[in-house]
C-alpha cells in the first residue's frame, strides 16, 4: 500500500511528498561533502517510502516517523557521517521552530528566523490587539492581488499568479511600502519622494506638513534647501534677517522625530545643499555636533564647475539664491577638504553630482532635478514619487555557476509590469504628487544578491572579472527592462510626458519615464536571504542579534558549502572567523577561497567606487552604494574616492569609515562605540544586511 498522507507537527494532514525526503538527504550530503547526489538521495527516498508503506498500513505516519526512517536508512548504508549531519539538521530545525513559535507567525515559506522576525515586526498584517493575522504567503497573495487589480480582466488572474510566483520564489521583491500597504486601506506604495522647499515661511512649513503626511504613510523624503536665502540675508516683510537653511532643517528633523511612521519604519530624509550656496560651510559641518540631524542623510550638490576648480586648485563663486548675485569667491579645495574631513569624521556629507544627474535625466525638458530620495539612488523632480523593486540575482545562478539568462529575462518583464501597475493602484498622499507621478510614471528596477552571485560563480568582488560581471548583468537588465517597457507602452499607452523625453528618439512608445534604480535593499535582503543591493558581504561568519535574548551564529552558506566540499570546515574555524568576520588573514582557508569571500572592509575603496560605476553605466536613475572604509583610513582616502566617483561619472557617492559614529548596527572585533576595544564576536543587529553600518542610514527604506 502506498503512503498518501502525512501528519504535520501542527496536526494538519497533507499529501505525502517523497521529494522532500530526497531534498533533506541532499542537504545532509551537501553539508558533509559539499555536493548533492541525486541518485543516492532518490534511492534512500524510495527505500524510506517502501518501509513506511509496510509499517503504516492503513495509518498515517507523522513527519517525525518519516525522519526517523531516513536516519535509519542512512545508518544501514554505512553513511554515519551523513546521518550525523541529518540529525544535526533536524535538531537545528527543531530549535528554529521553537523560536519561530514564539513569534506567533506560521512559517509557510520556510524562511530564516530573522526573516520571519522582520516580517512579523514590519510587514504582516495585525489585528486591533497587535496579533499577527497573516502568513508570509498570505502577505504575498495580498500584494499580488492588489497590484494585479490594475490589469484588464482578460489578464488579471494570470498576472496575479505571475506576481505571486515572483515574490514567493524570492526572485523579486518590491519596496517595503508596497509589501506593507498593498491591499490595505492606507494603500500608499511608494518608497521615494522629493518635496520642494520654497523660500518663504509658508513654503517651508508647507514642506514640513507634506513630509509628515508622506512619512506617516511609510515613504522617505528628500529636500533641496538650496533655494532658501542664506543666514544674515534680508527679510523684507519683517525687516529682520534670515536664519538660513540649516536652522530650518532642524524643524524637519524634529518633525520626523515626532512622526516615527507609526513605529513600523523609522523616518528618513535626504538634505541637499548646492555647493555654491553661501551657507555651504555650516551645512557641511552641521552633523559634527553629537545627536544633530539624526533623521537626515546629507549630500552636497556639487557642479562640474566646482569639481574642475578642485582638480585645478581654482576658486569658485558663492551665489545668493534670492538675488542670483555672487556673494564672494572661495578656494574650491578649502571647501572640498572640509567635505572630505567631515565625511571621514561622521559619514556625512556625501556628494550628489547634480550636473551629471540632469545631463542624463530622460525628462530634463520637464524640469530640473535638485534632490534625491534618502539614500541618493533616486533623483526626482519636485513632487515626484517612485516605486522600486529588486531582482535577487542569487536565484539565477545554477550549481554549475552559470547564469540562467532566459529565466532572468522573464523575471525582468514581470517585475517591470508589476512596478508599472503600482503607479495605478497607489493611493497618493498629496494630489500634487499624484499628478506629477502619473505624468512621468517613473519606476526603478534594481538588484540584490550580487555578492551571492559572485560567490556562486567563484569571482572576487574586487577584480576585473567582478566589474565585468556587474556591467554585463546590469546591461542585460537595463536592455530587457527597456524592451519590456516599450512593449507595455504599445499595449497600455506611453506616459504623458513621453513626447518631452529622450526615450522618444529611439522608441515609438514607452510606458515609464525611468526604468532602473539600484537601491540599498535592507530588510528585503533579509527576507530573501541574500546580500544587500550590490554591496559585498559584510561578514563571512557573525552573530546576529535576532531578538531579545536570542543571538544566532550565521555562516555565509556559500562559504560553508565550499569549506565542507574542500575539507577545511570545522566548528572551531567558524568560531574563529566569527571573531573577525573576515577570512582575509585565515591561513586555514585556501588563498583562492579567501580571494572570493572578501568582505566590505577587506576591499580597497577604489574597487567599491569602480563597482558602483559599472552598474551606473546601465542605470537611468542612480546607484546606492556605500564605500566602506576601515577605521584606520585617512581623509585623503575619502578625497580619492570622491574624485574617482566624479571621473567615472557616478551620480553620487557615500562613504562610511567604520567606527566614525558612536552607535552602529554592526560591530567587528577591536572597535566598538568609536573606541578601540575587544569584541567577542562580530555582531549585527536584526535588520542589518550590508552597506552603511550606522543606524542613521535608513537600511529599511526599500
Amino acid at each position: 500500500m502506498v503512503i498518501e498522507k502525512v501528519e504535520k507537527r501542527d496536526g494538519r494532514i497533507v499529501a505525502f511528498d517523497p521529494t522532500k525526503i530526497k531534498e533533506a538527504v541532499n542537504k545532509a550530503l551537501f553539508a558533509v561533502r559539499g555536493a548533492r547526489d541525486d541518485a543516492l538521495s532518490s534511492s534512500i527516498a524510495s527505500e524510506v517510502e517502501d518501509l513506511l508503506s509496510k509499517r503504516f498500513k492503513g495509518r498515517i505516519p507523522h513527519v517525525e516517523d518519516i525522519q526517523d526512517e531516513v536516519e535509519n536508512a542512512l545508518i544501514r548504508r554505512g553513511l554515519a557521517d551523513i546521518a550525523k549531519a541529518y540529525i544535526i539538521y533536524r535538531k537545528k530545525r527543531e530549535e528554529a521552530r521553537e523560536i519561530k513559535n514564539l513569534l506567533g507567525v506560521a512559517d509557510d515559506l520556510k524562511l530564516s528566523l530573522n526573516a520571519l522576525r522582520v516580517l512579523q515586526r514590519r510587514y504582516l498584517l495585525k489585528d486591533e490587539r497587535g496579533r499577527t493575522i497573516e502568513t508570509p504567503k498570505q502577505m504575498f497573495r495580498r500584494v499580488a492581488r492588489a497590484i494585479a487589480s490594475a490589469e484588464s480582466k482578460a489578464v488579471r488572474q494570470r498576472m496575479e499568479e505571475a506576481f505571486y510566483d515572483a515574490m514567493t520564489s524570492l526572485r523579486f521583491l518590491p519596496n517595503s511600502p508596497t509589501l506593507m500597504n498593498a491591499g490595505t486601506e492606507l494603500g500608499q506604495l511608494s518608497a521615494c519622494f522629493v518635496i520642494p522647499v520654497e523660500d518663504s515661511l509658508q513654503g517651508i512649513f508647507r514642506a514640513v506638513e507634506n513630509m509628515a503626511l508622506i512619512q506617516q504613510s511609510g515613504g522617505g523624503t528628500g529636500f533641496s534647501f538650496s533655494r532658501l536665502r542664506p543666514s544674515g540675508d534680508v527679510v523684507r516683510s519683517t525687516g529682520g534677517v534670515a536664519s538660513g537653511p540649516v536652522s530650518f532643517m532642524r524643524v524637519f528633523d524634529t518633525g520626523t522625530d515626532v512622526i516615527k511612521q507609526g513605529g513600523r519604519r523609522r523616518g528618513a530624509n535626504m538634505g541637499i545643499l548646492r555647493v555654491d550656496h553661501p551657507d555651504i560651510m555650516e551645512f557641511i559641518t552641521c552633523k559634527r555636533n553629537p545627536g544633530a540631524f539624526q533623521n537626515f542623510n546629507l549630500s552636497v550638490a556639487v557642479t562640474d564647475e566646482f569639481m574642475e576648480a578642485v582638480l585645478n586648485d581654482d576658486e569658485y563663486s558663492l551665489i545668493n539664491p534670492r538675488t542670483g548675485k555672487e556673494v564672494r569667491s572661495v578656494r574650491a579645495n578649502d571647501v572640498f577638504d572640509l567635505i572630505c574631513m567631515t565625511a571621514w569624521e561622521t559619514g556625512d556629507p556625501g556628494l550628489i553630482f547634480i550636473d551629471e544627474i540632469n545631463r542624463r535625466h530622460p525628462l530634463r525638458q520637464v524640469g530640473e532635478i535638485e534632490a534625491t530620495n534618502p539614500c541618493g539612488e533616486q533623483p526626482l523632480l519636485p513632487y515626484e514619487s517612485c516605486n522600486l523593486g529588486s531582482i535577487n540575482l542569487e536565484k539565477f545562478v545554477d550549481e554549475r555557476g552559470e547564469v540562467g539568462w532566459d529565466s532572468l529575462r522573464e523575471t525582468i518583464a514581470v517585475s517591470v509590469r508589476f512596478l508599472d501597475d503600482v503607479i495605478d493602484v497607489n493611493k497618493y498622499p498629496l494630489p500634487e504628487i499624484e499628478r506629477m507621478t502619473k505624468a512621468n510614471r517613473k519606476i526603478g528596477l534594481g538588484v540584490m544578491g550580487f555578492a551571492d552571485m559572485l560567490a556562486k560563480m567563484e569571482i572576487p568582488y574586487n577584480s576585473k572579472d567582478g566589474l565585468r560581471l556587474g556591467e554585463k548583468i546590469m546591461g542585460f537588465i537595463f536592455r530587457e527592462a527597456v524592451k519590456a517597457d516599450e512593449e507595455l507602452g504599445a499595449e497600455k499607452g506611453s506616459f504623458p510626458n513621453f513626447g518631452l523625453s529622450t526615450w522618444k528618439r529611439k522608441h515609438s512608445s514607452f510606458r515609464n519615464g525611468t526604468v532602473c534604480t539600484i537601491a540599498p535593499t535592507g530588510t528585503l535582503s533579509i527576507i530573501a536571504g541574500c546580500s544587500s543591493g550590490i554591496e559585498p558581504f559584510f561578514a563571512i561568519v557573525f552573530v546576529r542579534n535576532v531578538m531579545e535574548g536570542t543571538r544566532l551564529v550565521e555562516i555565509n552558506p556559500h562559504f560553508e558549502a565550499v569549506a565542507r566540499k574542500r575539507g577545511f570546515y570545522s566548528r572551531d574555524l567558524m568560531m574563529k572567523i566569527a571573531k573577525e568576520g573576515s577570512v582575509a588573514q585565515m591561513g586555514e582557508v585556501p588563498k583562492d577561497v579567501r580571494e572570493v569571500f572578501v568582505t566590505a572592509l577587506d576591499i580597497e575603496p577604489e574597487w567599491h567606487v569602480r563597482m558602483q560605476a559599472a552598474f551606473q553605466k546601465y542605470c537611468d536613475n542612480a546607484v546606492a552604494k556605500t564605500v566602506n572604509l576601515p577605521h584606520n583610513a585617512i581623509a585623503k582616502d575619502v578625497w580619492d574616492a570622491y574624485v574617482l566617483a566624479y571621473k567615472l561619472k557616478c551620480k553620487g557617492i557615500t562613504v562610511y569609515r567604520y567606527g566614525s559614529r558612536p552607535t552602529q548596527v554592526l560591530y567587528v572585533s577591536g572597535i566598538r562605540e568609536g573606541r578601540m576595544q575587544e569584541a567577542e564576536f562580530v555582531s549585527a543587529d536584526a535588520e542589518f544586511s550590508g552597506g552603511c553600518p550606522a543606524p542613521v542610514c535608513p537600511p529599511a527604506m526599500v
